[in-house]
């Protein structure tokens, strides 16, 4: 694949997690999440204030058949300096669904079910 063709598959990918991320908001519009282009350095998806108080994350987005996952997701911590988000990685590769990489306690966190 040259170049160009890969890059134009991550700005696809990117834009589909946008999408995703529209999707299942309260009250958002289209500008408050914006992909990067590619080669743009820090996250790969921007998030306004509204945005980021609905999604407390920082975005790293990969759709590459093989996927060295600690070393994208060392990039997404990277694009948190301050610890301020949490990291997640999205991963797609051809004919399968995208996936989501968090760190292990953060998604118990995130699962966990309360007695009523």
């Amino acid at each position: 694949m040259n170049p160009q063709s890969a890059k134009a598959k991550g700005r696809q990918f990117q834009q589909k997690i946008r999408d995703l991320m529209l999707q299942y908001s309260k009250g958002l519009e289209p500008d408050d999440i914006l992909s990067r282009s590619m080669g743009a350095g820090g996250e790969d998806i921007m998030l306004s204030p509204a945005a980021r108080r609905q999604y407390p994350i920082t975005i790293e987005c990969k759709c590459q058949e093989k996927v060295n996952v600690w070393a994208s997701y060392a990039q997404a911590v990277e694009n948190n300096p301050k610890e301020e988000y949490e990291p997640v990685l999205f991963i797609q590769r051809n004919r399968h669904k995208p996936l989501a990489v968090v760190d292990a306690e953060h998604y118990i966190k995130l699962t966990v079910k309360e007695d009523k």
